[in-house]
């Protein structure tokens, strides 16, 4: 589901600040790897040709990792306010913390170290070295940040501009069969043309909704029935429906219409070209936070698949709908099986609280 800080597409905001969150466990992870990465090269560096450089990696990969590990939870204290400051602001007094807490570990080490003879010229020079090398590190880091930041809101951007136009919408033919119906209706069974209009304004309505916004599950499955409503009153009894469904969590929120399309799909694909029509069979279920959503129609005749042109790229609209919105974590499935086509839907959904 989203969070405040997330948008559809799954990428940070653009005013959460441009530093990664050092309290969490992979960014600690992330800084451990990238210093002791830092130390051999150091260890490496300070070693003269012939020398044991893994002699001196134990004291150096502890002063690095110290320092890291103390930047890290001093960023992590502060980051709720350097998150409200301007990137530049907040870049320029990420920098400053950096430098002095170095310094000051660096000041600390120099006592406690006795390898180091206490001299004025060495005392200067070991709290130089260690400054230029972590104002360097740490420039080319916060560079990183912010580069990737930018990176991260182009691809956000382009992620919502890709999910604005991938969303589901009403096929042309499906809307001038349905005012054909209505037209019909009109004279012979005015209350039923009557909640068929409604019907129909109700999937526009949904059609129509923010890409971003969320309802819940019981009202997309609403949806769905509001639209097999219409193709029934066209379709009559070449059209039948089943429904099985399983410990739903009615009241969890979802992205609108990402059901009716896979129905719409089977009904132009499945029942449409049959002359007797065929039942159209829909799954929906719940479990350990995932919820399955399966439309099961019967094959056309003499073929093997559908054979309306279409079917493939509406379904691949739908896989990369579902991994803008919930990423990875989604699925789309297609088989056939048993004179069935089946279209399967997987993703993370949590429970309202």
């Amino acid at each position: 589901m989203e969070t405040p800080a997330n948008n559809a597409a799954g990428l940070p905001n653009g005013d959460a600040g441009f530093l990664p969150d050092f309290c969490a466990i992979r960014a600690v992870f992330a800084v451990v790897v990238s210093a002791q990465l830092l130390a051999f090269v150091l260890a490496l560096a300070g070693t003269p040709p012939g020398g044991l450089w893994w002699n001196e990696l134990g004291l150096v990969s502890l002063f690095v990792q110290w320092v890291a590990l103390s930047c890290t939870a001093v960023l992590c204290l502060t980051r709720r306010w350097l998150v409200r400051l301007p990137p530049r602001r907040a870049g320029l007094l990420a920098y400053t913390l950096i430098l002095l807490l170095v310094l000051g570990l660096s000041e600390l080490a120099f006592q406690l170290l006795p390898t180091l003879d206490g001299t004025p010229g060495q005392h200067r020079d070991y709290l130089i070295r260690n400054l230029a090398i972590a104002a360097i590190v740490a420039a080319l880091l916060l560079r990183y940040f912010h580069v990737r930041r930018q990176w991260q809101m182009q691809v956000a951007a382009e992620a919502q501009a890709r999910i604005e136009a991938l969303a589901a919408r009403i096929r042309p033919h499906f809307l001038f069969n349905s005012l054909n119906t209505i037209a019909a209706l009109t004279r012979s069974r005015p209350e039923l043309a009557e909640e068929v209009v409604q019907d129909l304004a109700e999937l526009f309505r949904a059609g129509m909704m923010d890409v971003q916004a969320r309802i819940p599950l019981g009202e997309e499955l609403a949806i769905a029935r509001r639209y097999l409503n219409i193709e029934r009153q066209r379709l009559g009894r070449r059209l039948e429906v089943e429904w099985t469904e399983k410990n739903l969590p009615l009241d969890a929120a979802v992205p609108p219409l990402i059901l009716q399309p896979l129905i719409e799909n089977a009904v132009y694909h499945g029942i449409e070209p049959r002359g007797d029509g065929g039942c159209i069979h829909i799954l929906a279920t719940y479990n350990k936070g995932r919820l399955r959503l399966e439309v099961r129609n019967p094959l056309p005749p003499d073929s093997g698949s559908p054979r309306r042109a279409g079917n493939r790229m509406a379904l691949e609209n739908i896989r990369q709908r579902l991994l803008l919105v919930f990423g990875p974590q989604a699925r789309l499935e297609t088989e056939q099986r048993d004179g069935q086509y089946r279209v399967r839907m997987l993703f993370p959904l949590e429970r309202a609280a």
